[in-house]
């Protein structure tokens, strides 16, 4: 029942940041949920994607109740498309899955293969590098942080 309590109380205080972070056209964003990694994968992925930048960050201090510097809220940009990051406190039985993944439709090979391999790089290959029916250029990772990234070359 505390978890249940903890939990509400968390996305109520989500849902008060959310609202100040999203423009009109933002009804829908994607809410990315990391254990301690939030930081880390929002600097990875704003250094991939041109006009990408950490918008807002909202730490937890030394009252906690996450761990003291890690992201209670975070806002950020890739690509001009806005995300949400966390760093979650309470323990959990799950984690990203590949059945939801970022879609990237890439202008050359060059760039299918330039994101494919950073963000293969300490992740998991799910479909190899290669022309599929649906692609000339297509892969689909796993990158280190969990998150899931289909790359497919814009016909």
């Amino acid at each position: 029942m505390y978890k249940t309590f903890l939990l509400v109380f968390i996305f109520a205080a989500f849902s008060i940041h959310l609202s100040n972070a999203q423009t009109p056209d933002d009804k829908i964003t994607t809410f990315l949920m990391f254990e301690g990694e939030a930081e880390g994968a929002m600097n990875f992925y704003t250094s991939l994607f041109p006009d990408s930048e950490i918008t807002s960050i909202t730490r937890y201090g030394p009252e906690g109740p996450g761990e003291e510097g890690t992201v209670q809220f975070a806002t950020f940009m890739l690509n001009g498309q806005t995300f949400i990051a966390i760093d979650s406190y309470i323990e959990h039985a799950f984690t990203f899955t590949p059945s939801i993944s970022l879609y990237v439709q890439c202008d050359t090979e060059e760039e299918v293969d330039e994101l494919f391999h950073t963000l293969s790089e300490g992740g998991e290959v799910l479909m190899p590098l290669n022309q599929y029916p649906f692609s000339e250029r297509y892969g689909w990772v796993n990158d280190r942080f969990g998150v899931s990234w289909q790359l497919s070359l814009q016909n």
